[in-house]
């Protein structure tokens, strides 16, 4: 019970562990490969003058994150040659997709938007495959730098996954809309295409500091796998090349699944899940309109960087550095709800900018909000499904929790362009409708609030 009681101070020292840094990296090696196909890809389409609808329908490309969970035990199991002798099961992964992604923008950098957007957007859906690849990855990483029985670090390393992600987001957003702009200022016909050369070097660089990020090597993962793979064989039967790949199919993919659903029990499990699924589709909404929002209402390239990037990186650290020390007091749940009500509040905000005009001011004041509770949201819900998976499927388990996650904000989401067009371009209406999209997911919260099988609620 002491350690409830632990002061405010004494939680924030859990972050002067040399561990978060490490998975602050982690972080921002996640959120990088999203500047290049949410915000410079969205902008870059807007620029090249394509109707809000096909903007928003290019982002069924993020669909790819709800599914990475299928192919996560492959990245579990599978050593790429040379890759992983040299640098590790886990760092081999990244630096095979980072390097996938980082030739995908030389060829977006030879890419018209206009005569050419099939071709632009199946490259965009090779970065968001390799991305979500990279991030089954980067979340088991993450977690293996943790130990199982280290709870407060545990949530720490959550709240420092944030600002990872938020800050590969943020700040390469930053450098994304600075640079567009410098080489526009410059007279550079194709400025976004020259753009994504000076990003790869970002790329290159993250490759440097992975290499400073230390990977153990966990025999009990492993070894617990196989023994469940030997008692799916035993039920089977027989040992031959057919049982041997059904053994491995139904234990990685469907063990994970099963292990879940006996820790929580059916009802508990379905309200978790549809929970996930619904959390964030209000803010996706948002998001995913946000910055053609911004252009559209008349603030420049310059003014989304400082505002929604730049500032918005600082608020974002700060309150999810808070958020973390909130959800190891308070507990996840109830961090949950808080951010929850923030979201709908937020949002009731950037109405207010669409009925009232081009305003610095609460252009501002709207971002920071946003920020503020994207913070809390995020933390929150990385912690509560961190805290979730049986570390024997800490790959797999977290990739299919994440993807259902996921699932809602990114395939749901894709429709926000159209229902912007649907409304005739009201944007305040638009925004009352991500507001009312907060309320089912509380729902589900507040029926397993008091049942669900975490370290605290």
């Amino acid at each position: 019970m002491s350690e409830t009681k632990q002061s405010w101070v004494d939680s924030l020292l859990v972050y002067r562990d040399i561990r978060m840094l490490r998975i602050l990296l982690l972080g921002a090696i996640s959120g990088f490969p999203w500047v290049l196909i949410a915000s410079s890809l969205s902008l870059w389409l807007k620029e090249e003058g394509l109707s809000r609808s096909t903007i928003g329908w290019a982002g069924l490309i993020f669909g790819v994150y709800a599914f990475n969970y299928l192919w996560a035990p492959i990245i579990d199991r599978v050593q790429i040659p040379f890759l992983t002798k040299k640098l590790g099961h886990r760092r081999g992964w990244i630096v095979l997709m980072q390097l996938i992604i980082l030739l995908s923008l030389v060829v977006w950098s030879f890419i018209n938007p206009t005569q050419n957007l099939a071709l632009l957007i199946s490259v965009g859906l090779v970065i968001a495959i390799a991305s979500a690849t990279q991030d089954i990855t980067v979340d088991a990483l993450r977690i293996e730098q943790i130990n199982s029985n280290e709870g407060k670090s545990m949530a720490a390393g959550a709240a420092m996954a944030v600002v990872g992600w938020w800050t590969g987001y943020k700040l390469g957003g930053v450098v994304a809309l600075f640079t567009a702009e410098f080489f526009e200022n410059m007279g550079v016909a194709d400025y976004w295409q020259a753009t994504f050369l000076v990003l790869g070097i970002l790329i290159i660089l993250m490759n440097i500091g992975l290499m400073f990020v230390h990977e153990t090597i966990d025999m009990n993962r492993v070894n617990n796998q196989k023994a469940t793979d030997q008692i799916i064989r035993d039920k089977l039967g027989s040992n031959n090349i057919l049982t041997n790949f059904i053994a491995y199919i139904t234990g990685t993919i469907g063990g994970p699944i099963i292990s879940f659903f006996k820790k929580n029990g059916f009802a508990i499990a379905a309200g978790i899940l549809g929970f996930v699924f619904l959390f964030k589709i209000g803010e996706a909404f948002l998001g995913r309109m946000s910055i053609v929002f911004y252009k559209e209402i008349g603030f420049s390239k310059g003014q989304i960087a400082i505002y929604s990037k730049g500032l918005g990186w600082i608020t974002t650290v700060v309150f999810t550095l808070i958020g973390g020390v909130m959800a190891m007091r308070a507990g996840t749940v109830k961090t949950m709800f808080f951010a929850g009500g923030l979201m709908a509040v937020t949002n009731l905000l950037f109405a207010l900018l669409a009925w009232t005009g081009k305003s610095e001011l609460l252009f501002a004041i709207a971002v920071i909000a946003d920020d503020i509770t994207a913070a809390f949201a995020t933390v929150a819900f990385v912690a509560f499904i961190s805290l979730l998976v049986d570390r024997t499927y800490t790959a797999t388990q977290y990739a299919l929790l994440a993807s259902i996650g996921t699932a809602g904000r990114t395939t749901l989401a894709s429709s926000s362009g159209a229902l912007v067009d649907w409304l005739n371009g009201d944007w305040g209406t638009f925004f009352i409708i991500t507001t009312v999209m907060v309320i089912p997911s509380l729902i589900c919260l507040w029926f397993i609030r008091n049942k669900v099988k975490i370290g605290a609620k």
